[in-house]
């Protein structure tokens, strides 16, 4: 069925050593991969974009034996009524997807897609501008207010890191500390990068827009500005949502490989995605669906009255603390929020971690 959506490759015009991407990834030419449960599965949004990056990422180094990797080529189309059913049906055979877009509105597609799987959603975007506005109404810029204003929506939570302040409009951040979503400015993003981790961790899926990387660091974009991540950071953002266990498809947008000045930009592009596909690889199986493997750690409020639980997993290392409220079974998996040692730590200390004090004003 999938075939039916795709755009097979053409063959190689020439081969590449036997320990990289190239000569180890199952590429759709003629036959089509065979797609296991938890293999990673590479779709172009758009082929010119998408065959660009393919050529530096198949020269990168494979070190994931076992992991089953496959390319499929590119969407027919990229309009998202005809990209949805493509994306899901990777979704619901629990293949990871990693997409590559010509344009940021194709995340609209990546979260509908899961909207027609999952009831409610956490999304994160990485952007250095919010697409969204609380009057103009124009879905291929402000593409987020179709996830955030529909009454349809099936958004629980959005996450959104890399903003700089001087592209966003007061009414814009209001409108998101209304809805207690979290918004990471760039600076404290780059000065607190593992604090990041938490954040996409509780994500289903996250959407990339390469205008949030520093244009002298990836040309390839249609408005390059001067701040942003670094290249090694936006690396870091990948291999962080590679980890979690509870993410479900991975986007790369902004492409524009005409701006591109000796293909760096599509070089940034294969090795964001050489690592998240190295998270991947090493994820530990550690979403608290079960309290097996997890230490509890109860810190008591007195001044609140009440407690709040820590769990850490013994195999990564990793924090989540459970939200104190009851909650119909929809939410159920919400409760248990992803946090760092450091909000245990403060916790200790006698003062509420931002994160619960979000989480809490979402359940009510």
């Amino acid at each position: 069925m999938l075939h039916n959506w795709l755009q097979p490759l053409k063959p190689l015009a020439s081969s590449f050593p036997d320990d990289c991407l190239g000569s180890t990834i199952q590429r759709y030419e003629r036959t089509f991969p065979a797609l296991a449960k938890g293999s990673v599965a590479i779709l172009g949004l758009g082929a010119e974009q998408a065959d660009v990056v393919r050529q530096s990422l198949y020269a990168l180094k494979s070190p994931f034996e076992g992991l089953p990797i496959a390319d499929l080529g590119n969407a027919r189309k990229q309009e998202s009524i005809f990209l949805i059913p493509l994306i899901k049906e990777l979704l619901e055979s629990e293949v990871m997807p990693i997409l590559i877009g010509s344009h940021p509105a194709q995340a609209l597609a990546q979260y509908k897609a899961y909207q027609e799987l999952q009831y409610l959603i956490n999304l994160v975007v990485v952007d250095e501008k919010v697409p969204y506005h609380t009057t103009v109404r124009d879905t291929g810029t402000f593409y987020l207010q179709e996830i955030i204003d529909s009454p349809r929506s099936s958004l629980f939570h959005l996450s959104f890191i890399g903003g700089q302040a001087h592209y966003l409009s007061p009414a814009t951040l209001t409108a998101l500390q209304k809805r207690y979503f979290d918004y990471v400015r760039l600076g404290k993003a780059r000065s607190e990068l593992p604090e990041l981790e938490p954040i996409i961790r509780d994500g289903d899926l996250l959407s990339f827009n390469l205008s949030a990387i520093k244009g002298m660091e990836a040309l390839g974009q249609e408005r390059p500005s001067p701040n942003g991540f670094s290249s090694d950071e936006a690396c870091q953002i990948a291999r962080y949502a590679g980890m979690s266990d509870k993410l479900k498809s991975f986007g790369i947008y902004g492409f524009e490989p005409q701006m591109d000045f000796m293909e760096q930009t599509a070089q940034l592009m294969a090795q964001m995605i050489w690592y998240f596909i190295d998270g991947y690889l090493h994820r530990k199986g550690d979403f608290p669906s079960t309290m097996e493997g997890l230490a509890e750690y109860i810190v008591e409020f007195k001044d609140h009255d009440y407690q709040i639980t820590f769990w850490r997993s013994e195999r990564s290392n990793r924090w989540w603390m459970q939200v104190p409220v009851k909650t119909h079974h929809q939410l159920q998996r919400h409760r248990l929020v992803p946090c760092s040692y450091n909000d245990y730590l403060e916790a200790c200390q006698g003062k509420l971690p931002e994160r619960l004090l979000q989480a809490l004003e979402r359940f009510n």
